[in-house]
């Protein structure tokens, strides 16, 4: 008697987990788009306004907007969390030449952090992931954000491709967030 009880309640458990990790992936568009909002502030907080001797080392990274081509939410939903989990890759390294504001710079790598993880559960579906993996469309946003990793490389992370690199992702995150309001 006293397994079966035990059994009963960790099923109403789990039932409730559910339920709540629905209701939460319900509110996550709006919780992302806040978030969106919140970095692309930050992003302006961080530094002052592109530099004019920077001009000569603006470079087009080219976003493959097909990514997120309005297709079944899930699979939206992981490719939102993958560029977040590219972007604070790329922003998690090598900063020193930034000449960035530290509290503003650790507001927003916080931010992409949140973003991961509650992100996490509700992208987590096996379907959506074996969907997105192999999507041709998921080689194209690595190959991106792998052309901003190698330029900052090959610049050594100067201060001038980091700011380069910061106009890029905030012209991302104008992108992701009016696709965000569509799921």
């Amino acid at each position: 008697i006293m397994s079966s009880f035990g059994l009963l309640q960790v099923g109403l458990i789990l039932s409730c987990t559910t339920k709540i990790t629905s209701l939460h992936c319900n509110h996550l568009r709006l919780q992302q788009s806040k978030a969106i909002e919140s970095s692309l502030r930050l992003l302006d907080k961080m530094g002052e306004k592109f530099p004019r001797q920077c001009l000569r080392e603006k470079t087009s990274f080219r976003f493959p907007k097909q990514v997120l081509k309005p297709r079944q939410k899930e699979t939206m939903r992981v490719a939102v969390e993958e560029i977040f989990q590219h972007l604070f890759y790329i922003f998690s390294k090598n900063l020193t030449l930034a000449r960035w504001d530290g509290q503003a710079l650790e507001q927003f790598q916080n931010g992409l952090y949140r973003q991961i993880e509650q992100a996490g559960p509700c992208a987590a579906e096996k379907r959506a992931y074996r969907s997105w993996g192999r999507e041709p469309s998921r080689l194209r946003l690595k190959r991106y954000f792998q052309q901003i990793d190698c330029y900052l490389r090959d610049r050594r992370h100067s201060r001038c491709s980091w700011e380069v690199s910061r106009a890029e992702v905030r012209r991302c995150l104008q992108f992701v967030e009016k696709v965000v309001m569509r799921i």
